[in-house]
């Protein structure tokens, strides 16, 4: 799955790797994004593509104000098709979501203390590259400050460079196949052999501070190495 993940980048850098204008929201590298919070996503509209303002966790439109609607902040590749909450966003509501990397928690036996803990482990491309998750957007008829969208994030199997921490990774698209997945017009059974693992062989991950569990924790520190070993290490 993916519950976290972060966007560190200039402005500068995400509008020239995603040809699109600037944004009509104020921008901030974020270091730590959680569900429910709003993060840019990068959509096509009539009048071409664009960054917009989301808020992550996928409301279906047959849930919208709904009180115990859940929001989902993930979709599985696999059956993203076949559900109903994300059929119709599969079909003509496609976006990218930028990112430089993303969190997963291993978890570690505590030595001499019976109790186990996890370990939070950030995971990006070598030399902190940013990179496009396969995302779907709802509109959510909201008014007011709160955004009127929302999205959720694509997951598939892992790559064999992370999949000792998680079974699921995000779908990490190639830029080349970024216009394809964007337009309306892409049949979308054309897009499925694109929801794989990623095929790079740059992905790195090493451990980072615990401060991350806490989404109200927003800092470049939560994606440096933190001093020690690596505990996947035997």
């Amino acid at each position: 799955m993916c519950g976290r993940y972060s966007l560190g980048v200039p402005l500068s850098t995400l509008l020239e790797l995603f040809e699109v204008p600037p944004p009509d929201f104020d921008y901030r590298p974020r270091y730590n994004i959680a569900p429910s919070q709003q993060a840019p996503v990068a959509v096509w509209r009539p009048e071409g593509r664009r960054l917009d303002l989301m808020r992550w966790g996928l409301v279906p439109p047959w849930a919208k104000g709904s009180p115990s609607a859940n929001p989902l902040i993930n979709a599985r590749a696999e059956t993203v098709h076949l559900r109903p909450a994300f059929r119709a966003a599969f079909r003509v509501r496609r976006c990218l979501v930028p990112a430089d990397g993303y969190f997963e928690w291993r978890k570690q036996e505590t030595p001499g203390e019976g109790r186990g803990g996890k370990t939070p482990f950030w995971i990006h491309r070598e030399g902190r590259q940013p990179m496009a998750f396969a995302g779907l957007w709802e509109p959510s008829g909201e008014t007011g400050e709160t955004p009127s969208a929302t999205f959720a994030i694509l997951t598939t199997e892992a790559a064999a460079a992370v999949r000792d921490l998680h079974p699921r990774m995000p779908v990490i698209l190639p830029r080349e196949v970024w216009g394809e997945w964007l337009s309306p017009k892409t049949p979308p059974d054309s897009l499925l052999p694109l929801l794989v693992p990623y095929a790079g062989q740059d992905l790195r991950a090493f451990p980072v501070s615990p401060l991350v569990n806490s989404p109200r924790n927003d800092s470049p520190l939560l994606v440096e190495p933190v001093r020690g070993p690596d505990p996947r290490q035997p």
